[in-house]
């Protein structure tokens, strides 16, 4: 049994690492972070059991459950899963005992903190290869964790990134940000940088729970992200895989900024330890994928446009002073001019929110003011573009969804000079 390292004891708790020790040694790891997810999690972990009984009877298993301090059952809901009704429904057994564990890692969620508990069991359970799933993956599948598995199990890739099939309006902020960005920085053509379902090699997940970035505020947050950053920056071998149809979810207008705080905050802060990657890399390349790189569904959806452009028009009137401070004076030029803009007319071009994103970049790498109100300022500004986007694609068929997504991405490209400009003081 290989010995845990003394930097991670605080994580595992001693009842923890007991049942760890009484688990052995595992093939295959599946993690599912929650908190609060009674309403969904017991078929979610249903399916996690018949795709393992499916696709890996031989293989020793566990289903490890890092709770946040639920305080609606959710990890007895774990625990109690039926896995002997579940053999006798789908008439499939496995060959080894299949385990499930649930530790309390916290009394409040932290997605890093979740992560690091699961990244730590895996390495003492010597895990060979490891999956995350969402508690959020309603519409999961047996065959995404095959999906997801496969090629990790197989020592074919080290990290195996989804793809799905969205309604055209879902992930605006990953479509218009960070997809784009990820892409023009780092010359890979990752869909989903940001991944709540995602596998990873035994030897990868070691490597990031050994980096130094447990305690930084930013990358507990944006954990998931910081994963796939790091793992473009070890140059680990990466791969896509499509899983199919992940619903649409509501989101709330408060939860925009701890979205930019997970996934942009992540990539703003990467740009400092990894500029010798990101500022030598030209173009993007295509990541080798299993399925199709997306799709989009196109079923109507109301969305509230005058409350967009009223968020975006305040927002750069309130905010004037702070994006004196972010904003060179012809990017806030042009923000004041377009913010006057009546809604049938309003529009945020690519290439001034391309602009943006870069001046934000490099003031976040600065800290000119708190960084965590840079991200801030930032939301009204994405509620503009957001609003450009609804209109731009309103009816637009699935093709002219991706070509304008693509014409994005290589406006990002195409103005990475100026970003380096800026990193270096040249502007």
């Amino acid at each position: 049994m290989k010995k845990v390292r003394t930097a991670d004891d605080s994580i595992l708790t001693d009842e923890f690492l007991r049942q760890l020790i009484n688990v052995g040694e595992v093939d295959i790891l599946v993690g599912l972070p929650t908190h609060n997810n009674a309403k969904t999690i017991a078929p979610i972990v249903a399916t996690i059991q018949a795709g393992l009984l499916t696709y890996f009877p031989r293989d020793r298993a566990a289903i490890i459950n890092a709770d946040g301090g639920s305080q609606d059952g959710t990890p007895e809901l774990v625990l109690n899963a039926a896995i002997d009704d579940l053999r006798r429904r789908s008439n499939v057994s496995a060959l080894r005992t299949m385990h499930v564990i649930s530790t309390q890692y916290a009394s409040s969620p932290t997605r890093g903190d979740a992560l690091r508990s699961i990244l730590a069991a895996g390495e003492l359970l010597r895990a060979k290869a490891c999956v995350i799933v969402s508690p959020e993956s309603t519409q999961i599948k047996t065959d995404w964790l095959t999906k997801l598995l496969r090629p990790v199990y197989a020592e074919e890739v080290d990290l195996v990134l989804p793809t799905y099939s969205r309604h055209k309006f879902d992930g605006i902020l990953l479509t218009n940000l960070l997809y784009p960005m990820t892409r023009a920085l780092y010359g890979l053509r990752i869909r989903e940088p940001y991944a709540l379902d995602f596998a990873f090699s035994g030897p990868l997940g070691s490597q990031f729970l050994a980096q130094n970035a447990w305690q930084d505020e930013t990358a507990r947050a944006g954990s998931e992200t910081y994963f796939t950053l790091n793992s473009i920056a070890g140059h680990a071998r990466i791969c896509q895989s499509f899983l199919g149809t992940r619903e649409h979810v509501e989101r709330r207008s408060s939860d925009l900024i701890p979205a930019l705080r997970q996934t942009v905050g992540a990539l703003f802060s990467s740009l400092g330890p990894h500029m010798t990657l990101w500022s030598a890399a030209t173009g993007s390349q295509p990541v080798p994928t299993i399925g199709p790189e997306r799709e989009f569904t196109l079923e109507p959806l109301r969305v509230n446009r005058k409350r967009l452009r009223e968020m975006f028009s305040t927002g750069v009137a309130e905010l004037e002073s702070v994006f004196q401070t972010i904003l060179s004076t012809s990017t806030l030029e042009e923000l004041r001019r377009i913010a006057r803009l009546e809604e049938g007319v309003f529009r945020y071009p690519a290439e001034l929110w391309v602009k943006t994103i870069y001046e934000f970049a490099v003031a976040y790498h600065k800290a000119v003011i708190s960084r965590d109100h840079i991200l801030q300022a930032l939301a009204p500004l994405f509620r503009g573009r957001a609003l450009t986007f609804l209109v731009e694609n309103r009816n637009g068929p699935a093709e002219t969804v991706e070509n304008n997504i693509e014409a994005l991405c290589l406006e990002f490209e195409r103005g990475k000079p100026y970003l380096l400009a800026l990193w270096n003081g040249r502007e």
